[in-house]
């Protein structure tokens, strides 16, 4: 399938700066899948001259797609150009993020962790490396972000989740699980295999900058407490905030603002 940018420049007038950050409307090839993906691009004022930039990865929730996040947090683009952070916003459909053993057009672990990023590596001014390169989501997207990030360390150098939706084995075959991994009485194998907490066996403290949040009042709470637990009990370097919330936009858009905080804070360092 031959690639195509469809690409429309948003100009965000601001009133202190004569220019402002773009947004690009993509789409890119998945070989894996053997289609185009949808995808949002902010890119910063200074990334549309000459210097490279970080990226951050938003993954949207369930039922959500490439534009959520750009419709819970309108200002994006202002923040792109004042940290100096290209967004990328890539449409997971309602994979989970996984790839799917059951179905060949859902293999969104080998689409968000490799084809995605070489794409925007060689079409922007990213700082192309993992020390530059974060990923974070609310909900299904919180759980997409985790499960990459701990699964590909070469690729990601910090992680994030919001209200993530963490133990996918609690789902109980809702959300469309049953269709990627099969019935949970039947395909436990598959489950436990695409399981958050099943991939920290393999991770280690100071292998990846780890920021996850959730509020008290989100029925996803328990299942980030575990994950905080699990984390402790490892002895594996993470920030954990609990603050008052539900599992709404009204949280995730107070929410990101902190995520933001953590990565630019991360980014620096390097």
């Amino acid at each position: 399938m031959k690639q195509f940018v469809i690409i429309f420049n948003l100009f965000i007038a601001f009133s202190f700066a004569a220019n402002a950050a773009r947004i690009d409307s993509i789409s890119i090839e998945s070989k894996s899948m053997k289609t185009g993906v949808k995808a949002l691009v902010i890119i910063p004022d200074v990334a549309l001259t000459a210097q490279s930039c970080p990226v951050i990865y938003l993954l949207h929730g369930y039922s959500g797609n490439e534009k959520q996040w750009i419709g819970i947090k309108p200002n994006l683009p202002q923040i792109a150009d004042k940290e100096g952070i290209i967004f990328v916003c890539p449409d997971g459909k309602n994979s989970w993020y996984l790839d799917s053993p059951l179905d060949t057009t859902s293999q969104y672990e080998t689409f968000i962790s490799y084809e995605m990023i070489e794409y925007i590596d060689s079409h922007y001014k990213t700082l192309a490396d993992r020390k530059h390169r974060a990923i974070t989501g609310l909900s299904m997207g919180g759980h997409g972000a985790m499960f990459n990030a701990f699964r590909h360390k070469d690729v990601f150098g910090a992680a994030g989740s919001m209200s993530g939706a963490i133990d996918i084995r609690q789902r109980d075959n809702n959300y469309g699980l049953v269709h990627l991994l099969g019935d949970i009485s039947k395909n436990r194998q598959n489950w436990e295999a695409n399981s958050v907490l099943n991939q920290l066996n393999s991770l280690s403290s100071g292998d990846l900058a780890i920021c996850f949040d959730c509020g008290i009042n989100d029925f996803c709470f328990k299942y980030n407490e575990d994950l905080n637990d699990a984390l402790v009990k490892k002895n594996i370097a993470h920030d954990y905030t609990v603050r008052p919330g539900e599992h709404n936009a009204a949280y995730w858009k107070n929410a990101i603002d902190y995520q933001i905080l953590f990565f630019s804070k991360f980014f620096q360092k390097h």
